[in-house]
């Protein structure tokens, strides 16, 4: 175990692109240090050409294996000596019609979005009670609206969403703050990477990358919000009013989400 002179650390899933990166980037300007994951060792590799180990650590983890998870927990408590904030960001999305979609493909999202997170919070759990840290999830609009064509990661955010309310009201008193954030589109590799109904990587996004707000402010945007131990964080101007229409005129919500959804490119809602 090294001495970091009490800085504070900050654990993130899903960490070689995109949102995570940025967390990572961000955290470590801040004077952080920061401890991330994910599948691709190349990509691991190349960031730890970046940073020193006195301030960084990649560990190669699939959070979608419990394994995988306590490794990555106990070895950053072990190298950093502490864990203040764990941020859950890992995801996978998925795109087609529930007809179409092999029953392993939503099992896939259940355990990278769900699982994972569920695994990393039980081993992190220890460390960030001793620090009074906080625990964050990143989930989706989907979380608070069922999506189509999008049936594996609505429910996997919907349960990610339920298990930290349900964690947050479990340590109410503790001083840990658990929260979850709904970054809306962002430009990032989750759409890329979508499966399609057979498991296999679309490698097409449906969305204007170039309207989209970029991975750096949305990780600014967390930031912020887990420094003033925010409850919740919602975005956009577009997932408030979808989830406040949702609530108060869920008929109404309906039919603007089947109207948005018919009309991406390539929709698989054409295919009815």
């Amino acid at each position: 175990m090294k001495n970091f002179n009490q800085k504070k650390v900050a654990l993130i899933t899903g960490g070689t692109g995109g949102i995570g990166l940025s967390l990572a980037e961000s955290y470590i300007e801040k004077g952080w240090r920061v401890a991330l994951c994910g599948r691709n060792e190349s990509k691991l590799e190349a960031l730890r050409s970046r940073w020193n180990s006195d301030i960084f650590l990649a560990v190669r983890a699939d959070v979608s294996k419990r394994a995988d998870c306590k490794h990555f927990i106990e070895h950053s408590a072990e190298h950093f000596g502490k864990l203040d904030v764990l941020i859950n960001n890992a995801g996978i999305s998925m795109r087609a019609l529930f007809s179409e979609t092999q029953l392993d493909v939503l099992e896939q999202a259940m355990a990278i979005n769900f699982w994972g997170a569920v695994n990393c919070c039980k081993f992190a759990l220890p460390h960030i009670l001793k620090q009074k840290g906080s625990i964050v999830g990143v989930s989706s609009i989907a979380g608070y609206k069922g999506l189509p064509c999008r049936t594996g990661y609505s429910s996997s955010k919907f349960a990610l969403q339920g298990f930290l309310e349900a964690l947050r009201l479990e340590l109410f008193e503790s001083g840990v703050n658990v929260m979850w954030v709904s970054p809306g589109f962002v430009a990032s590799n989750i759409r890329n990477t979508a499966l399609d109904g057979h498991g296999a990587q679309q490698k097409e996004t449906p969305l204007d990358e170039k309207k989209l707000m970029s991975p750096e402010e949305c990780a600014q945007k967390i930031i912020k919000a887990i420094d003033g131990r925010k409850r919740h964080l919602i975005m956009t101007s577009q997932g408030k009013l979808t989830v406040w229409l949702n609530k108060w005129w869920p008929s109404l919500a309906d039919k603007l989400v089947y109207k948005h959804f018919l009309n991406e490119a390539d929709s698989p809602l054409k295919k009815k």
